[in-house]
């Protein structure tokens, strides 16, 4: 933990190249996409890595379903799938930019495997 703490105390002494790697994972969030679906491809949602929905894309076939719950239902789960590996994603691009920092894997670890406030 002492290790951690030099560590940590050492980047509060590079802050500018923090903010700076910060900012740019940050933009970098917009362009990274994911993509979720449900009931075997009828509803396709597609995320970016600041969560926005981009696009739900229903083929005709979900349009035809004549039941009104079952489309909603469908719509949340290929929303929920690409949010989750948008998660999984911008964590990944989180524990890249500690590693090019120098950030501990066990403090990464504490915040989840991702930096609060990124995603």
């Amino acid at each position: 933990m002492l290790g951690d703490f030099g560590s940590i105390m050492k980047l509060l002494g590079n802050r500018d190249k923090i903010q700076a790697e910060v900012a740019k994972l940050q933009e970098s969030l917009g362009t990274l996409t994911a993509e979720g679906n449900a009931g075997g491809g009828l509803v396709t949602v597609r995320v970016n890595g600041r969560m926005e929905v981009l696009t739900c894309r229903l083929l005709d076939d979900a349009l035809n379903l004549n039941d009104r719950a079952a489309l909603e239902d469908l719509i949340v789960a290929a929303t929920n799938a690409a949010l989750a590996k948008a998660r999984t994603i911008v964590a990944g691009e989180s524990q890249k930019m500690a590693q090019t920092l120098g950030i501990p894997a066990n403090l990464m670890k504490e915040f989840g495997g991702g930096l609060p406030g990124l995603g």
